[in-house]
């Protein structure tokens, strides 16, 4: 194995390719905060003059999703840091961490809110002037415009990570692995349905006097948020305590081990993000009988670099040469029969 490559082992990085891929990230992370924060004022200042609580909440949805694009844009930096002894696999799921903060941000800051406006708003009996309501729907159609923006960005990123990987959006959306990216598109998506929320709210209270309309789009907002916030959630707790690559890509490293001349059988093959562009893999295999010491060093190592050939990603890997038992081969063959029913089970609903 060459320097370069065990430099790579060690720091858990990835090839090029992922730090543009990264750059891109943040340039879309920046565009939502750039947007975020000029919304958030925009509809704090025309909340307060229409007394609206549809869209103060949506002003305090939009502080919400500034705070998690600083919270992004730190998980980006933080992440790039190389291994070192205290952290040997490298800080790549700080982007889990920050991911998380982010959600809890969105559940806190936006979604409670959203709900105590809602709840006050069929308390109060207060009237607003239309010229109020005026500057808050106008100040909306902007937030709309800016929100659409930025959402586009992210959308444009998606569909230029699917081009390349050479399949649809829509499946790129649900499994890409960029908690950053990830989280951006979400907040967006749900940024312009709040948006739309409060408009219908604002509109049929001017158009009706009742005040209700209003709370119950707060309501909805805050529902909005917090569902997004336990989904965005959920993934960065599964990412953090530490999940396995995708089955597509566990398939294909099994049919490469698999395939290998010198391997008789792949008792364990099991693998863990480190980062949206860091995995490691652990694997057991039998090696076939007659194999002295010395080829079997040098089928090791060139097991390992077609492997880093293929899958640039693995900058921590693990080959364990192991006596199989008629026990290991058979929790194998099983294993790998669950394996292919989860890979056809995903492939089944990305063509439904």
């Amino acid at each position: 194995m060459g320097e370069e490559e065990c430099g790579r082992a060690r720091s858990g990085k990835q090839e090029p390719g992922g730090r543009g891929q990264d750059g891109e990230t943040r340039k879309t992370v920046w565009v939502a905060l750039g947007a975020n924060l000029g919304i958030a004022v925009a509809k704090a200042v025309g909340g307060g003059i229409a007394g609206s609580p549809a869209l103060l909440s949506e002003a305090a949805h939009s502080v919400a999703d500034s705070l998690n694009e600083v919270f992004l844009l730190a998980s980006l930096r933080r992440s790039e840091r190389p291994a070192d002894p205290s952290h040997p696999f490298g800080y790549g799921k700080e982007r889990f961490f920050w991911s998380l903060l982010a959600a809890v941000g969105i559940f806190v800051t936006g979604g409670c809110f959203s709900f105590v406006q809602g709840i006050e708003a069929f308390q109060s009996e207060e009237s607003e002037s239309g010229s109020g309501y005026a500057v808050g729907l106008a100040v909306l159609v902007v937030a709309l415009l800016a929100e659409g923006t930025s959402l586009l960005r992210a959308l444009s990123q998606v569909r230029a990570q699917a081009k390349v990987r050479q399949h649809s959006t829509l499946r790129e959306i649900r499994r890409n692995e960029d908690p950053a990216l990830r989280t951006v598109l979400a907040e967006d998506s749900t940024a312009c349905l709040g948006v739309l929320l409060a408009i219908l709210g604002m509109a049929l209270h001017m158009a009706t006097g009742e005040g209700a309309y209003e709370a119950w789009a707060s309501l909805l907002i805050g529902a909005l948020l917090v569902y997004v916030a336990y989904v965005l959630g959920k993934s960065a707790r599964a990412q953090l305590i530490g999940e396995a690559v995708a089955p597509e890509m566990q398939q294909r490293i099994r049919d490469f081990l698999d395939g290998r001349p010198e391997i008789d059988a792949v008792t364990a093959a099991l693998t863990m993000r480190l980062g949206p562009d860091s995995v490691m893999l652990a694997a057991r295999v039998d090696l076939v009988a007659g194999l002295d010491s010395e080829e079997v060093e040098e089928a090791l190592v060139r097991t390992k670099g077609e492997l880093r050939a293929q899958w640039p990603e693995l900058g921590q890997l693990f080959l364990d040469v192991t006596d199989a038992s008629v026990a290991d081969r058979v929790r194998a063959r099983r294993a790998r029969e669950e394996l292919d029913d989860a890979v056809e089970e995903r492939r089944q609903v990305d063509a439904g």
